[in-house]
């Protein structure tokens, strides 16, 4: 048969991708059966890193849904004029619960004020004795818990300005205090992820390192047949991508746990702030970002160490 009839039996180009990389995933897949004990060492090393960051994220999701959640208790205490009776202090209390951005406002008469400081100041007895009631008419108003910040302020300025206001007071110091604590914490939590994120990316490289130390003879002899660079690097790239993939989720078995062991405390915690049902639980968003860096980060140390070390094995 003349070579013009014969088949061609070499694979096509993306069967032959497709085969060069299902071969280059096979040595890192057999590295725990001839490394168990350093695999699982490394493995570990990488979920603890990666563990800490993962962790402390999902601490600070659940404290920010517990303040978005506080900020609906937020209330304004409009001080009416003594001059106001009762009357007229309901028919203004109807206007400001008709203005935007307002959620509640709830009229507290003089008598009712005074019948509640009494019952709850402890000085019952010592107010029976003054001749007159000294505390003024107030009208508690809930802001929309959505309002923002300066929206939240200009109303409180708007309210402060009507005629029958002696004055008002929102109750938002303690929630400012609140974000700018969350905010230091979210920044520290970048700086400990990005310091981690550095040790992750040592551990690898100091592994892929060495399995190149051990591989040595194995590289010699496929640069003596000419096989190409790309060829020898993609085994170890492939070990750094499964280094950071399997350390990820022993990160987010290990969030996990520590969430399952904590729940009691953190439901205990939050019962007695008022927080709803705690602190939340590991996200999909999350645990998609910890898979993503962890391969990342296992890839990348996988690549700059074969960059480094591999041009210094050459066949002599």
């Amino acid at each position: 048969m003349s070579a013009s009839k014969r088949v061609s039996t070499a694979p096509s180009g993306g069967s032959r991708w497709l085969l060069d990389h299902t071969r280059a995933i096979s040595p890192p897949l057999d590295a725990p059966k001839r490394r168990p004990f350093g695999t699982l060492l490394t493995a570990l090393v990488i979920g603890i890193t990666l563990a800490l960051p993962a962790g402390l994220y999902a601490v600070l999701g659940g404290l920010d849904a517990a303040s978005s959640g506080l900020k609906g208790s937020l209330r304004a205490s409009l001080f009416i004029k003594d001059s106001l009776d009762e009357a007229a202090g309901r028919v203004l209390q109807a206007k400001i619960t008709a203005k935007r951005g307002v959620a509640e406002a709830k009229y507290i008469s003089r008598d009712a004020a005074l019948a509640e400081f009494k019952a709850h100041s402890g000085f019952g007895e010592a107010l029976d004795i003054l001749s007159d009631n000294p505390l003024p008419a107030v009208i508690v108003v809930t802001p929309d818990a959505k309002l923002p910040k300066a929206q939240a302020q200009a109303l409180l300025d708007e309210l402060t300005k009507l005629p029958d206001v002696e004055s008002a007071r929102l109750d938002r110091e303690w929630l400012e205090r609140l974000y700018a604590i969350l905010a230091v914490i979210e920044r520290l939590v970048l700086l400990i992820a990005g310091a981690l994120a550095l040790a992750v990316l040592v551990v690898v490289a100091n592994t892929i390192r060495l399995d190149i130390a051990s591989r040595r003879e194995e590289i010699l002899v496929l640069k003596l047949i000419g096989a190409p660079d790309s060829f020898i690097r993609r085994p170890f790239l492939y070990t750094g991508l499964w280094y950071g993939l399997t350390g990820a989720l022993l990160a987010c078995l290990m969030v996990v746990a520590a969430g399952l062991a904590l729940s009691g405390q953190v439901e205990t915690l939050s019962g007695l702030y008022g927080l709803g049902s705690g602190f939340a639980a590991l996200s999909v968003d999350t645990v998609f970002s910890v898979f993503a860096a962890g391969a990342a980060l296992g890839w990348i140390a996988a690549l700059w160490t074969v960059s480094r070390h591999l041009g210094a094995i050459e066949p002599d």
